[in-house]
């Protein structure tokens, strides 16, 4: 990448300044008069000064060439990403979706429950797409947000009258958001401190959690639903709107997505686990403390889990214990499919948005369209295995150069 950074400068700068190109070809065809050469630079300079001369023209036209030569670069740079392509998929796949059901799929309402429904899985996906950025995986996320919500809601009906916590108030309600997150945090602490410190590989690690976390969620509500969950919190966050119309949920989940892009993308610590993603070794020969890292991104996961958790919680109005087997796996297609590599160092959290869409798009679409559900499971896997195989191809060509 370096290189290729280097040699656009190079580049750049010949373009910039064609006349000094010009100039050292007059030096090598005409090193014996000098004083002919100023003399016929300053003729060409005040030909092109000119607007009325035909050479004034041709070179005023130059910037529009060179502009028009810095924009199908972009746009070839652009179209080179596998985000784009990712994007173009999911465009295609909402217009054939509208084409097929203009009555029923193009609509205001549709597109408020894809995104509702969505919500919750973007939040998981924005810190999944962190661990696996790092060449990590995390299983446990779908039963961590069981765990988490299980945890608020008991203690919102514990402390409230005859354990009912049907009409409690904003600080209890405050404070099972706070235990709904500490909860997450607990178990991204220690998939985060068994990875990164006892060196056990993640797809272990966190697979004992999964088991662990959806246990301890059992024990805790004896394997049945809480559903005293407050009024309050399903009215606002689970239905309520802000905006004119835009529903909270999804505003939450826009809010974690940018804070997301903005710590990947543009500070030290997403440096950082693009860094540990590329080469772990070479991370920490930089000077870059591996070990807490890989403890921090393993605890934001966690959080993010327990936020989805609280979010989950208000927006059916139960724990849906048996409701997120498959919330671990959906999460990582989305950010596969998003185009983050699975082997580490290469993501962005723009595709994981665009990646988490796909498989929501497919489902709402097969849905209104009428094809049994049973082949949804079997689209979403064929485009994970396309995303996967896609991303092997780029590698192999990377490689190669």
């Amino acid at each position: 990448m370096n290189g290729e950074k280097a040699n656009g400068h190079d580049a750049g700068a010949q373009d910039a300044d064609p006349r000094a190109v010009g100039g050292s070809a007059a030096d090598s065809a005409e090193p014996q008069n000098v004083g002919a050469r100023n003399v016929g630079s300053r003729d060409t300079t005040a030909k092109s000064a000119d607007p009325k001369d035909g050479d004034g023209q041709s070179a005023g036209g130059r910037p529009a060439t060179v502009g028009g030569a810095a924009v199908a670069r972009v746009f070839r740079r652009v179209a080179g990403t596998g985000t784009f392509w990712i994007g173009v998929v999911l465009v295609v796949l909402y217009l054939a979706f509208s084409v097929a059901r203009p009555d029923a799929f193009p609509t205001r309402f549709t597109f408020q429950t894809l995104l509702i429904e969505t919500s919750v899985l973007l939040v998981l996906s924005i810190g999944m797409t962190f661990v696996i950025v790092t060449a990590g995986i995390d299983l446990s996320v779908g039963m961590v947000l069981i765990f988490s919500g299980v945890l608020a809601s008991k203690t919102m009906e514990w402390l409230s009258p005859g354990e009912d916590a049907t009409h409690a108030g904003w600080g209890l309600i405050l404070l099972g958001l706070l235990i709904s997150l500490a909860g997450g945090a607990v178990w991204g602490l220690v998939n985060g401190f068994l990875v990164a410190k006892a060196k056990i590989p993640p797809l272990i690690v966190t697979l004992g959690s999964f088991g662990a976390a959806l246990g301890s969620a059992q024990l805790i509500t004896g394997g049945v639903d809480t559903r005293t969950v407050p009024e309050k919190l399903r009215n606002s966050l689970g239905f309520g709107t802000v905006l004119g119309g835009i529903p909270d949920l999804v505003l939450v989940a826009a809010v974690v997505t940018l804070v997301g892009a903005w710590l990947l993308h543009t500070t030290r610590f997403g440096r950082y686990t693009y860094a540990i993603g590329s080469n772990a070794e070479a991370a920490r020969r930089a000077g870059i403390g591996v070990t807490r890292h890989l403890v921090l991104v393993y605890l934001m996961a966690g959080m993010l889990s327990g936020l989805a958790g609280f979010m989950n919680l208000a927006y059916f109005g139960t724990t849906t214990i048996a409701g997120h087997g498959t919330d671990n796996l959906d999460a990582i297609a989305g950010v596969v499919i998003g185009g983050t590599s699975l082997f580490g160092g290469v993501g962005s959290v723009l595709g994981t948005v665009i990646g988490v869409f796909i498989p929501s798009v497919l489902r709402k679409g097969f849905v209104i369209v009428g094809v049994p559900v049973f082949w949804q499971p079997i689209a979403v896997s064929v485009v994970l295995v396309a995303a996967v195989w896609f991303d092997q191809i780029r590698r192999r060509s990377r490689d190669r150069k």
